[in-house]
């Protein structure tokens, strides 16, 4: 007979009981006797003590607790969709899809209580066979302790923590060990399960509950690790699930898999032993080896294609921002993060991929320079495509960027850059709009002081005698409009804006939509605005010569189609308030006029589209050719293209690099040579085989008969502003120009003020060119 073995022998290398553990040992036991009263009263009290803790505080803690217990609306993934309902992105503060009990796998359900709660359809909100077994349990461990909550007590918690959001503190008071929170947790538990079925509970849990790599609900758990819904699991599948739950971190499949293949084996046998699957079931299950199917989190903008990770986040600022998604700031941010939305937009994938192609094959990431562009459907405003050659991100090595450089800095976009003279056409729709005639002639000569002219608070002079100049010296007129807008005479410009006023040009950039600078500055009355000073987006002018291509209707720009909130029913989106800008004669005479700048003589002559079609548009440099814009447009689509330093301080030179093609020979970069050939690529593409419409147009002016006549000036080439015409031979046609040379131009001061005393800003152009 074997000799019989001392205790120390039964229990080797357990430590001794000091006298002080012993003493808490009976204070906890004490506490829970004390707290069993409260429980038979059936008011459900933790098994956790304290020393001078009665029955009677219980319950008076207990009952200090409101009544009410709200099932919140839990945060969910929104998806966000293009024009032909593909998935553009989806975007969550917490990634999770709410499901029906119904949608849901009866092997998830089944597997989670049987190692969780196997009595939770047999007790009520708590349960006293789980408590006294914890306290045996806890009483006579000297580690880590056992829970008592049921999966109702677990679900309160988890609502706690959801209301938290990405508040810690209120995390903190949600997740810490005290009798506060289990008390207030109890008191919940019963009032729900007064209110709800078990099934309902049961799925609201598994809904709410978290399971590690930013997965929170069973969906989004099911997606996450295995690729697939939550109703097509396996046993092994479900029960792995189930088994995280506990500790995602200690049974993260990715990071401890043994350990995770270990609880879901338990979790396996907890099922079998519920009868919830056979004994071969089981076998087959357990067999299985741990194998997943793990789907890193596809989260926000940053994980769209084709380049409209920028337009995404226009989305994003646009529910954050508009009134139709909510009256206050709170209540959109609410609406953002709580999510569940299908949000259904304008943009057009084959066009987006035409104008991405075209703005990264065109310009390189790694230059110096970047391009971006935007197309918007005349007469709705809907925005059809936006794309930049730098990708969205926050990576400096891959040279990302968070910054839109199509939209205004209220978007997301920076402050804008000067749209040099493609802002002509504003000047000229003012003008025709209050009455001129598109033969009206000005000397136009090829250098003068800014006149001093009226605006909307007074009269802006010119106290410092500074001077516009053409981008040649041969470039004098007299010119009528036509020529003037297709070779872009600054002179002609200026004196026209003299003729209407500085007040009348507001107005008229005010009605197409431009009421602020792309900062959100206020525009300046200065009599460069006619020359593009004024720092706009491509978003905004896209805005304007939608309006010339919809013959003078104007529509706010659209992103958003349709949005379904999280309850199924639709959402009221903003709307492009379209509505008439000028007279349709004038939109009809400046298509005209920028048809002309694409033909034989103008500035865009080269841009021709692949099939022909009629195109109408309008070229922009700035001072040290640091911006070069074109916007163009059929009757049907309109795209701008910009293309710059994105801080604006980039020269682009003889000198520069652009997609590995050098500028030498068209002595730098303008508005018909940079940005040009990328519209011509995009637009080529974006047009291609839909119906070929034509602008209504209207008769050109004859040209004047030359006439050579002094002028205040003595010089027959020179005439001073406001003289007759005459001693051109030139007037009204459109003659082949030289290539351009920018001239540095100072910015007027607002009126009454100082020419050039304005500073637009650090690494902003300062002065306008022309072409």
């Amino acid at each position: 007979m074997a000799p019989k073995r001392s205790s120390a022998a039964q229990r080797p290398g357990r430590r001794r009981t000091s006298p002080l553990e012993l003493a808490g040992h009976g204070v906890k036991f004490l506490g829970v006797s004390i707290l069993s009263g409260v429980l038979l009263a059936g008011l459900a009290l933790p098994a956790v003590g304290a020393i001078g803790l009665g029955a009677k505080d219980g319950v008076e803690s207990f009952d200090s607790i409101p009544g009410d217990f709200k099932t919140p609306t839990l945060s969910q993934a929104s998806f966000i969709y293009d024009s032909k309902n593909n998935l553009i992105a989806k975007v969550y503060a917490r990634d999770r899809t709410i499901l029906t009990q119904d949608q849901m796998s009866p092997l998830t359900r089944e597997a989670q209580v049987d190692i969780e709660d196997a009595r939770f359809f047999q007790h009520g909100a708590i349960d006293p066979k789980g408590i006294l077994r914890a306290i045996g349990k806890n009483a006579s461990s000297d580690n880590a302790s056992e829970g008592a909550s049921t999966l109702t007590q677990q679900y309160v918690k988890n609502v706690f923590i959801e209301e938290a959001g990405d508040d810690q503190a209120a995390f903190k008071a949600a997740t810490e060990k005290s009798l506060g929170r289990k008390i207030k947790e109890l008191k919940y538990a019963i009032k729900l399960e007064e209110e709800l079925p078990k099934q309902q509970i049961l799925t609201n849990y598994l809904n709410i509950t978290f399971f590690g790599h930013q997965a929170y609900g069973v969906e989004a758990a099911s997606q996450r690790y295995f690729g697939k819904s939550n109703k097509d699991l396996s046993i092994a599948e479900a029960a792995t699930l189930a088994g995280i739950v506990q500790n995602p971190s200690a049974y993260d499949p990715i990071l401890h898999p043994k350990a995770t293949q270990t609880r879901r084996d338990t979790v396996i046998n907890k099922m079998l032993e519920a009868k919830h699957i056979t004994p071969e079931q089981a076998k087959e299950a357990l067999a299985t080896p741990l194998t997943l199917n793990y789907h890193e989190p596809q989260n926000g903008c940053i994980t769209a294609g084709n380049g409209m990770g920028f337009f995404c986040d226009y989305v994003r600022h646009e529910v954050q921002t508009d009134p139709a998604f909510g009256a206050s700031a709170a209540d959109r941010s609410k609406l953002w993060s709580q999510g569940g939305l299908k949000i259904y937009t304008t943009i057009d994938p084959d066009k987006q991929a035409a104008a991405n192609k075209a703005v990264t094959t065109k310009v390189y990431v790694t230059d110096t320079v970047s391009a971006a562009m935007t197309m918007v459907k005349p007469g709705t405003g809907e925005i059809l495509a936006m794309a930049q050659t730098r990708p969205y991100g926050l990576d400096d090595s891959k040279h990302q960027t968070v910054v839109n450089l199509n939209v205004d800095a209220a978007m997301g976009g920076g402050n804008g850059f000067q749209p040099g003279s493609t802002f002509k056409a504003i000047v000229a729709a003012a003008a025709i709009d209050s009455g001129t005639t598109l033969g009206q002639a000005y000397p136009s000569p090829s250098h003068m002081p800014y006149p001093s002219m009226s605006a909307c608070s007074g009269t802006w002079k010119n106290t410092n005698h500074d001077t516009v100049d053409n981008d040649s010296p041969s470039e004098v007129g007299p010119f009528q409009m036509p020529e003037a807008m297709a070779r872009s005479i600054n002179t002609y410009f200026v004196q026209l804006e003299q003729d209407i006023g500085l007040c009348a040009v507001k107005q008229m950039a005010n009605k197409l939509g431009i009421k602020t600078k792309a900062s959100g500055a206020p525009l300046q009355e200065v009599p460069a605005m006619a020359l593009g000073v004024e720092e706009m987006s491509p978003l905004d002018m896209a805005g304007v010569y939608a309006t010339f291509a919809s013959r003078g209707i104007h529509c706010d720009p659209v992103a958003i189609s349709s949005v379904v909130g999280i309850d199924g029913k639709k959402l009221a989106v903003p709307q492009a308030n379209c509505g008439p800008a000028m007279q349709q004669n004038t939109a009809d005479s400046i298509n005209t006029l920028l048809k002309g700048v694409t033909e034989k003589g103008g500035t865009g002559a080269a841009l021709s589209l692949d099939d022909g079609r009629v195109i109408a548009g309008k070229t922009g440099t700035t001072d040290k050719r640091q911006a070069a814009w074109f916007d163009g447009y059929t009757p049907d689509l309109v795209g701008v293209v910009w293309l710059g330093g994105p801080q604006g301080n980039v020269k682009m030179d003889r000198n520069i690099k652009i997609g590995g093609r050098g500028f030498q020979s068209d002595d730098g970069v303008y508005g018909a040579t940079g940005p040009g050939p990328i519209w011509q690529q995009a637009m080529s593409e974006a047009v291609k085989g839909t119906p070929q419409n034509n602008f209504t147009l209207v008769d050109l002016p004859a040209p004047p008969t030359p006439s050579p006549s002094p002028n205040a000036s003595g010089d027959p080439n020179n005439p001073a502003p406001g003289q007759p015409t005459g001693g051109a031979t030139n007037a009204g046609l459109l003659t082949p120009a030289a290539p351009p040379a920018p001239t540095s131009l100072p910015i007027p001061a607002p009126p009454g003020g100082v020419i050039g005393g304005q500073n637009p800003g650090p690494g902003r152009p300062s002065r306008p060119s022309q072409h």
